[in-house]
C-alpha cells in the first residue's frame, strides 16, 4: 500500500453506503425487495447473534503467518438469496469470516470442506439438512447451525435454530466499540471450486480484496478510492441494477454483488435460483429493468440465446452482459450482440488467487474475439522458471501473475502458499497456474490453466484453446477437452461433446472446424458424445468428470 492509499473493511463500507442510500433497494429476491436500511438492520442482528453464540474476537494479524487465520469461520451452504449476502455481511460485521460451500457436494466432500475450514458455524437451506445431518457427529467444532426455510419441507436439525427466528430475537444495534474495531486486516475467505483437485481456501485481507475485486477502484480506471467520503458521494448517486445468474458460492457472483453494494446499486435475483432457468432469467431482466447481467461463459450464454431466439423479450434495459469465471467464444458473443445490439459484452479475467486481472469489451458492429484481454493494474507475466517478469512482445510462454493486492495465502497450507505466492526480486506475486504472454501491442494472450494442459507427443496443448475451437461449430452445444493415457502419444486429446438437441454431425466435420482455429497437433484424437456435459453450478468445466468419460469411452 502506498502512503496515499486508504484501506477499508467490508462492513465499514456497507454501513457507510447504507447511511446515504437507506431507502434504495439493496436486494430484490424474487417478489421481495429489501432496502439498504433493511439489509443493514438484518445484518447487524446476525452479527449480534453470532457474538452471542460465542464467536470470538480475532487474533491480531501481525501474529500470524500467511496461511493462518485468527478468526472464527462461518460456512454458507445456501442457494442464492438475500440470506446468502446477509450471512456474508453479518459475519463481517461480527469480525467473523464467512466462506462459500459448494451445495452439490456429497457428504464426504462436505465433511472435508468444513473440517479444512475449521467451521464454527453454518447457515444452510433446509434442502441440505439431510446431507449435513449425515456428517454432523464428525464435526464437534461446528456449534452454531442456522437453518433457512425453503420449499423442501425438511424439519429443523437437532441443535439448529431457524435463521429468521434468530434475527428476530437479536438486537439491531451493534455493541459499543465493535465498529471501531473493524480492520482492513480482517479476512475474506473464498474456496476454489475443486474441479481439478481438492478445494483450497484462499485468504485475503479485506483491505486488499476490496480494490482487487469488490469495487475498490473507480469505475473504468485503476485508481483506488482516496477516502470513505468519496465512496459515499458516488454511492449516493447509485441505482444501477445488477443480476448475477451464477451461484454466490462462485466468486464472480458475490464479487458482482459486493461491487453493487459499494456503489449503492441494487442486486436483482431471479425467482428460480436452484439452477439457470432461461425464461425466468430473461423475464426478470424485462420486469426489473436489469442493467448488468453476470453469466459464466458459453455454458450460460447458449441456453439464454436459445430462449431469446424462441421467445419475445424486451432486453432494452441491458447495458452490459459480463462473463466471469469462463470466457465467451467469439461466435456466442456475436449472437448475443445480434440479439441485443444496444448492450456491450465484457469478458472478465480473474481468479480467487488474483482478483480481477484483465478484461475484454465487445459491442455490436465489431468482430468479436476470445482469448485476448486488456491487462488491469498489477497484472504481469512471469518467466517459466519464475525468475523474472516478461515484457510485451516476449515470445516465451510464461505464467500469468499478479502483484500488489494479492492474497495472504491458502488456509492451513504453508507449502501451497509458498508455491502459489512466490517472492521474486523482493516482490510477492500470485501465480495460480495460467499460461499466457503479452503481445507486442500490449494485449494479454491467455492459453489456459496449466493443471488441465495435455502433454501429448512432447507438445503442450491447452484444453481451453481446443474447447474454443470446437465451440465454433454450430452443432456443438457444449464441449470439454481433456487428456487420456496413450501408448503412442503419452497422452492424447479427447473431446467430450454435447450436441444440440436433434442435431447429428460427422466427426470429420468437427475436426475440420477445429482445424480452422488450432494447429493439427492440437486436434482431438478421439470424440466422446454425451447427452449433457457436467459442470459446476457456476458453469466451470469439471475436468475430473471429463477424464472419466474419456477413459471410459
Amino acid at each position: 500500500m502506498s502512503p496515499s492509499q486508504t484501506e477499508y473493511n467490508l462492513a465499514q463500507i456497507h454501513e457507510a453506503v447504507e447511511a446515504v442510500a437507506g431507502a434504495r433497494p439493496c436486494i430484490v429476491a424474487g417478489s421481495r425487495t429489501y432496502t439498504y436500511s433493511e439489509i443493514g438492520d438484518r445484518t447487524r442482528r446476525l452479527a449480534n447473534a453470532l457474538l452471542e453464540r460465542g464467536f470470538a474476537a480475532p487474533v491480531d494479524r501481525a501474529e500470524l503467518a500467511g496461511h493462518e487465520s485468527g478468526q472464527d469461520h462461518l460456512a454458507i451452504y445456501l442457494h442464492n438469496g438475500n440470506e446468502y449476502l446477509e450471512a456474508m455481511l453479518g459475519a463481517y460485521k461480527a469480525r467473523v469470516v464467512p466462506f462459500n460451500v459448494n451445495y452439490r457436494y456429497v457428504a464426504e466432500e462436505l465433511e472435508y470442506l468444513l473440517k479444512d475450514a475449521g467451521a464454527k458455524g453454518i447457515v444452510y437451506h433446509s434442502a441440505f439438512a439431510p446431507t449435513l445431518a449425515d456428517i454432523r457427529s464428525s464435526l464437534p467444532g461446528l456449534t452454531t447451525l442456522l437453518q433457512v426455510r425453503d420449499d423442501s419441507g425438511n424439519e429443523l436439525l437437532d441443535g439448529a435454530e431457524w435463521y429468521e427466528d434468530v434475527l428476530a430475537a437479536a438486537s439491531p444495534e451493534l455493541p459499543d466499540g465493535l465498529a471501531d474495531s473493524w480492520s482492513p486486516d480482517d479476512l475474506y475467505l473464498v474456496y476454489t471450486g475443486g474441479t481439478t483437485g481438492m478445494p483450497k481456501g484462499v485468504m485475503w485481507r479485506q483491505g486488499d480484496i476490496w480494490p482487487a475485486a469488490l469495487g475498490g477502484r473507480k469505475l473504468g480506471t485503476s485508481d483506488e478510492w482516496t477516502d470513505l467520503d468519496e465512496i459515499v458521494t458516488a454511492a449516493a448517486n447509485g441505482g444501477i441494477k445488477l443480476m448475477p445468474l451464477a451461484p454466490f458460492m462462485h466468486a464472480a457472483a458475490h464479487w458482482t454483488a459486493f461491487n453493487a453494494f459499494g456503489g449503492g446499486h441494487t442486486v436483482v435475483l431471479p425467482n428460480i435460483v436452484e439452477r439457470l432457468d432461461p425464461p425466468d432469467a430473461l423475464s426478470t431482466v424485462q420486469r426489473e429493468g436489469v442493467n448488468v447481467m453476470l453469466i459464466v461463459g458459453d455454458a450460460f450464454a447458449r441456453p439464454l440465446l436459445d430462449e431469446l431466439d424462441a421467445g419475445d423479450y424486451d432486453m432494452s434495459s441491458l447495458i452490459m452482459t459480463v462473463s466471469g469465471g469462463a470466457a465467451l467464444s467469439a461466435g456466442i458473443k456475436n449472437r448475443l450482440l445480434e440479439n441485443v445490439p444496444t448492450m456491450m459484452i465484457m469478458d472478465g479475467l480473474g481468479a480467487s488467487e488474483t482478483g480481477q486481472q484483465a478484461s475484454q469489451i465487445a459491442s455490436a458492429g465489431q468482430d468479436a474475439s476470445t482469448g485476448t484481454f486488456s491487462p488491469g493494474p498489477g497484472m504481469v507475466i512471469l518467466s517459466e522458471d519464475l525468475s523474472r517478469t516478461l515484457e510485451a512482445g516476449d515470445e516465451e510462454n510464461g505464467w500469468l501473475g499478479q502483484e500488489g493486492r494479492v492474497p495472504l495465502g491458502y488456509l492451513g497450507d504453508e507449502a501451497k502458499t509458498a508455491r502459489t505466492f512466490p517472492v521474486i526480486g523482493g516482490i510477492r506475486y500470485a501465480v495460480p497456474g495460467d499460461r499466457a504472454r503479452i503481445s507486442a501491442d500490449g494485449l494479454l494472450e491467455l492459453f489456459g490453466r496449466d493443471s488441465v494442459t495435455i502433454n501429448s507427443g512432447g507438445e503442450k496443448i491447452f484444453a481451453e484453446e481446443v474447447e474454443a475451437a470446437l465451440a465454433a461449430h454450430p452443432a456443438v452445444f457444449d464441449v470439454v477437452v481433456c487428456g487420456r493415457p496413450s501408448e503412442r502419444w503419452g497422452n492424447e486429446v479427447v473431446a467430450v461433446v454435447q450436441l444440440r438437441e436433434g442435431v447429428e454431425v460427422d466427426v470429420d466435420d468437427l475436426q475440420a472446424e477445429a482445424e480452422r482455429h488450432v494447429a493439427r497437433y492440437k486436434l482431438p484424437k478421439a470424440y466422446v458424445f454425451r447427452t449433457q456435459i457436467q459442470r459446476s453450478p457456476s458453469g466451470k468445466a469439471d475436468y475430473r468428470w471429463a477424464r472419466e468419460q474419456a477413459e471410459n469411452g
